[in-house]
């Protein structure tokens, strides 16, 4: 079954992670890695693995800040420091790859091929720019000074849009996201993607959000298309 549970009536307002939910990051970030010089330490088998701890390196950076209360800081920092850390464990030494090459890795996440979220304005601006992808407001983590999932996040972003939680989706692949726009009251809606949330018991997901739609198979939408259709829009 593609889609369950309760379709969203009428709503005011959808909030859409970005990068995880409506790009297909993974195929910007793979061919770059490719495209970076052939060393032994890295064969080209094992990029794919580095593309997605690279990510997961991420998410758990992200919100190790969050919780110790330290300061936000640009998503191009983070993804670097995780690259680092990653190319290190792996032997990568900075001969191999220098600073040239690991900031343009860096660049490559801005560069999405086919909006509440956590990044920089920056990132998000050049991702929609990129993908063609039209969004009539652009919530980061940086204008609104939190982090998801911190709850003052979502109110903030319900606040400057005029609207209460009964009013409002959240749109996202990310279940811990989902859960804490529940929290505050906002409808949920859950769309699986084969990038994220690996981890996840998506049995158990299914019951924790309003509707889930499966968009792991086939379309380029990835479950987009399908959520217009529930909505009729």
């Amino acid at each position: 079954m593609a889609a369950s549970g309760i379709a969203p009536s009428d709503p005011k307002a959808l909030f859409f992670d970005l990068m995880g939910t409506c790009c297909d990051w993974y195929s910007s970030i793979l061919p770059a890695l490719q495209a970076a010089p052939s060393i032994p330490a890295l064969p080209v088998n094992e990029l794919s693995q580095l593309a997605a701890d690279w990510r997961a390196g991420f998410f758990h950076e992200v919100d190790t800040r969050r919780q110790a209360g330290q300061p936000l800081e640009d998503i191009d920092v983070t993804h670097r420091r995780v690259l680092n850390w990653l190319l290190l464990e792996r032997g990568v030494t900075p001969a191999q790859w220098d600073d040239g090459v690991r900031n343009a890795l860096v660049m490559a996440w801005h560069n999405q091929k086919i909006v509440l979220a956590n990044g920089s304005t920056r990132l998000q601006l050049d991702i929609i720019k990129s993908s063609g992808l039209s969004f009539h407001t652009l919530l980061s983590s940086q204008l609104l000074g939190k982090t998801k999932p911190d709850a003052g996040m979502y109110r903030k972003a319900l606040e400057l849009m005029q609207v209460s939680p009964s009013e409002a989706i959240m749109v996202a692949a990310h279940a811990y996201d989902l859960r804490a726009a529940k929290k505050v009251g906002m409808s949920t809606v859950y769309i699986q993607r084969s990038t994220e949330d690996l981890t996840e018991n998506m049995s158990i997901l299914r019951k924790d959000v309003d509707f889930f739609i499966d968009g792991t198979k086939g379309g380029k939408d990835c479950g987009l298309g399908e959520l217009a259709t529930i909505l009729g829009a």
